[in-house]
């Protein structure tokens, strides 16, 4: 478990507003139905993952860039009232900043619409200004909603100060072959596990072939997250599934990046593998009992009560 002195995470990636409507059902294509309720919340994976982190007791700095304009304003203040150093978040001028439109059906399923904005903005460059913030972090966490060339810039800067990368490959997308032997850790979900290697890890017996393939591709460790069925850790030395707490899901959003945040704040800690990911799964699924992105993380001493 993670000790109680805190070490650095650094998170490279999206933020976004997000507008959340909850439905008794998700329309069919061409369909208007009314919705039950809607709010706003602060999100994008890369936010919600820095947050997540720092809810789970890391020092997180955040690199991202917003609009100047209103959601731009509030997704840095939402970040900086959790502690998270905003010093490499970039406003960039005359653009909007990153918009998700969210459904959510009252089983707690959803589809996710992202209009990236001022996210496309987060270049190489950028990420290469952010250098201080490599140098005093114990684990560097990436997502895919932001340009894959600066996701491939930031794993070879934390390859250069030794820092071991968290990709979390999500939304799915075509990455450079090269990117997976500097990565010491990819956490897809079945979705994102079947676009990467063909094979969609619905059975154990498939999990396990598909986390063989990443680990041929270069990756050190792959975590396979399964919502409910809890995540399978395929290495050079084990196959194992780590089921999930049980809990009623209300709303999936953001659960992956529960996961991953506290994923990421649990090895910046020291933990063991095993031990980081039963914390990450509690994360998740807290995160599934409640509505919206960051509103719906958990603390740690929540997360402990279930782990």
């Amino acid at each position: 478990m993670p000790v109680s002195r805190p070490n650095e995470v650094l998170v490279i990636g999206s933020s976004n507003t997000d507008l959340v409507f909850t439905t008794e059902r998700l329309p069919a294509p061409g369909e208007t139905i009314l919705g039950e309720d809607f709010i706003i919340a602060q999100g994008g994976k890369g936010a919600n993952q820095a947050v997540a982190a720092a809810r789970a007791g890391a020092g997180v700095s955040f690199v991202s860039c917003v609009g100047d304009d209103a959601f731009g304003k509030q997704s840095v203040a939402s970040v900086e009232a959790e502690g998270i150093n905003t010093e490499y978040v970039s406003v960039i001028s005359g653009q909007a900043s990153g918009v998700a439109a969210i459904l959510v059906d009252l089983g707690g399923e959803n589809t996710i619409v992202v209009a990236p904005g001022a996210n496309r903005w987060l270049t190489p460059d950028l990420v290469e200004k952010a250098e201080p913030a490599f140098t005093d972090a114990a684990v560097c966490l990436v997502q895919l909603e932001c340009p894959v060339e600066s996701v491939q810039r930031a794993v070879e800067m934390a390859r250069e100060h030794h820092i071991p990368v968290i990709l979390n490959p999500a939304p799915a997308a075509v990455l450079p072959s090269g990117i997976f032997e500097q990565v010491y850790l990819i956490t897809p979900n079945e979705t994102e596990t079947e676009h990467l290697v063909g094979i969609r890890p619905d059975t154990k017996e498939k999990t396990v072939e598909a986390g063989r393939l990443l680990i041929q591709k270069g990756v050190k460790h792959v975590i396979i997250t399964l919502g409910a069925q809890g995540a399978m850790l395929v290495n050079d030395t084990h196959e194992v599934q780590i089921p999930a707490p049980r809990v009623t899901a209300t709303d999936t959003t953001a659960a992956g990046d529960a996961f991953n945040g506290a994923l990421a704040a649990a090895l910046s800690a020291g933990s063991e593998l095993e031990d980081a990911i039963r914390l990450a799964n509690s994360a998740g699924a807290l995160a599934v009992t409640r509505q919206g992105a960051q509103p719906s993380l958990p603390y740690l001493n929540e997360i402990l009560k279930l782990t």
